[in-house]
């Protein structure tokens, strides 16, 4: 940064400390990042709506039916950018973030910026089976880490402005200001206090503004109710919960499942080109996997099936009803497969949208089924389209709220908030039950790098082993003699606890000033007493890198112990103290409560 700009921005700092608040400052920085954080997400949707309408208006592509093929070129194009210019694998958007949060103190790569700009395009724009939510968030989430870090806020408001961003690219998004702050509670556990709900509000409102001045009054579903909820619909509804429960299962296992698959891969060209061909074979067969998949959405809530399904090789049988059915289902099952090979070739998006995609095929299915059984049912196919959307979200994020204010805010429908609710909460209850974490957290809960809303679980996450180790203990070789050890490490020593090295660094014991304190003074034990007589087991071993803060806790609880050693690649490297540990519990407690 030149002198120049340094120097203004210090005199900045020096004139916000005397004349603003920290409070206040906050609320406008909320403000502000909701702003960046809605204008970078309607720049993806602009940038992505402007390749494909480039690629639409293609002779080739738009006479002969060759769209398929373009997912594979902009994967190329992907991973050209990925090599050269942005030189690192890209990460999952939202898992990336909350690793950010855990572990790093909210600070996130200012190149994370461009990067989802460029990239998410490319492969949405390109037909890549993705969404734009997760870039958006994570372009934004960018954007509010290091304008803290040029403000040099703390890393707890650091993390609270991460949120707001998530709030205002989402808003921006959708359109739904309240569904964007419930996200940010429920997938970034946040706490909703009064210090942290104005701020998500204020960004929210900036995001939802940010759209409405760029993209004007322009929805993203054309959707009116035109039936009312029924008391006598309930049990259909609850069928669609439990049906979306288990296909929030089938999504999460197959996501992880084609993960596993392309992990023999190493090579970058070998993912992009089989995940090109599998996505290219796919979209042949059910064009509505291509891109992320509004209007197919909007179709099919507009009851036009025969248009949500495109052109396929299956276009003479599409009067029967049960042949419309079974490619609806199909678009249910190859949703998941389409999103997460796109992922695993090197493409970047988001699952928050293909989840709806899958969601609404399920929801329009299941309406059909019931309405050609011939049993005289009748549901409206719109209604259970929309629902199912709701339902996909909260089994799939484990978000319920999130489901529900989300589809009603962006579709007008506040009058199906029971169906919304019944649905959403058996779906979610049914997948809670079965999957523990979600695709964003799963990873990082293996690792013991995820924040809850647990405080105590989220605390101890949040704290580093590094802060904590103590080296001033001074080791002892396992062959010196006692007067040795007397001369050369207790008499310079201000601890009582001695760990004892071989040759090669490694810990093979500890002796306590306890254990030698009665045979210190007897002189003709100092040459032909070795110290090894008196070493001894210790109570646990904490081992760098491998244990969580959690696990760390669990170990001084379960051996009483106040010193443990801690082990490095097999090497002794320092002791953590029970005292330093819960002082350090304390006051990350006391900073991430803000009491």
């Amino acid at each position: 940064m030149p002198t120049q700009n340094k120097s203004f921005l210090k005199r900045l700092l020096i004139w916000r400390y005397k004349h603003i608040s920290e409070k206040t400052f906050i609320y406008i920085l909320s403000v502000v990042v909701g702003l960046l954080a809605g204008l970078a997400s309607v720049t993806l949707k602009n940038i992505t709506y402007f390749i494909e309408a480039s690629l639409e208006r293609g002779i080739i592509f738009s006479s002969n039916q060759l769209y398929f093929i373009l997912p594979i070129i902009g994967l190329t194009l992907v991973y050209l950018y990925v090599k050269f210019v942005h030189k690192e694998r890209l990460k999952h958007a939202v898992s990336s973030i909350l690793f950010s949060l855990s572990k790093k103190k909210g600070i996130i790569d200012r190149k994370q910026i461009l990067t989802q700009l460029v990239a998410a395009p490319l492969t949405v724009g390109f037909g890549g089976s993705v969404g734009l939510l997760g870039p958006a968030v994570a372009s934004g989430a960018a954007i509010s880490s290091n304008l803290g870090r040029l403000f040099h806020i703390s890393a707890k408001t650091r993390s609270l402005l991460i949120a707001c961003a998530s709030a205002g690219a989402i808003a921006s998004i959708f359109q739904s200001p309240i569904a964007a702050i419930i996200f940010a509670v429920e997938v970034f556990s946040m706490d909703l206090t009064m210090i942290s709900m104005l701020p998500l509000l204020l960004a929210s409102i900036s995001g939802v503004l940010t759209s409405y001045f760029f993209l004007g009054n322009e929805v993203l579903f054309t959707f009116n109710i035109s039936r009312a909820f029924a008391v006598k619909d309930t049990l259909f509804y609850i069928v669609l919960g439990i049906g979306t429960g288990v296909a929030s299962i089938y999504f999460t296992k197959m996501y992880f499942g084609i993960l596993h698959l392309f992990k023999p891969l190493k090579s970058p060209k070998y993912r992009l080109l089989v995940g090109g061909l599998a996505i290219g074979i796919m979209l042949y067969m059910i064009p509505p996997l291509y891109g992320e998949g509004f209007s197919f959405i909007n179709n099919l809530l507009l009851g036009d099936h025969i248009q949500a399904l495109g052109k396929t090789p299956f276009d003479a049988f599409l009067d029967n009803i049960w042949v419309v059915i079974a490619l609806l289902f199909g678009i249910t099952i190859f949703k998941a497969v389409a999103m997460t090979t796109t992922l695993a070739a090197g493409g970047a998006g988001g699952i928050f949208i293909p989840t709806m995609v899958m969601g609404s095929a399920l929801g329009n299915v299941v309406a059909k089924v019931i309405n050609n059984l011939g049993l005289g049912f009748s549901v409206s196919e719109s209604n259970f389209t929309l629902i199912g959307m709701a339902g996909l979200i909260a089994g799939v994020l484990h978000a319920p709220l999130t489901a529900i204010f989300l589809i009603a805010e962006i579709t007008g429908g506040y009058g199906l908030f029971v169906p919304l609710m019944i649905t959403a909460s058996i779906s979610y209850l049914i997948t809670k039950n079965t999957i523990d974490y979600t695709i964003y957290t799963r990873e990082l809960a293996e690792r013991g790098d995820l924040l809850t809303h647990n405080k105590d679980k989220a605390v101890l996450t949040l704290m580093q082993l590094d802060d904590l180790i103590e080296m001033n203990f001074k080791k002892v070789d396992q062959h010196m003699t006692l007067g040795e050890m007397l001369h050369e490490s207790v008499a310079k020593s201000t601890r009582n606890i001695f760990p004892v090295v071989d040759s090669q660094e490694a810990l093979v014991g500890i002796i306590l000033l306890d254990d030698i304190r009665e045979f210190m003074f007897d002189t003709t034990l100092y040459k032909s007493t070795k110290v090894i007589t008196f070493m001894q087991k210790p109570p646990e071993i904490i081992f760098y890198g491998q244990d969580k803060m959690q696990a760390i806790m669990q170990k001084f609880q379960d051996s009483g112990a106040w010193n443990l050693p801690v082990v490095k690649d097999g090497k002794y490297l320092g002791f953590v103290s029970k005292s330093k540990l819960l002082t350090a519990y304390r006051r990350e407690l006391i900073n991430f409560t803000g009491n």
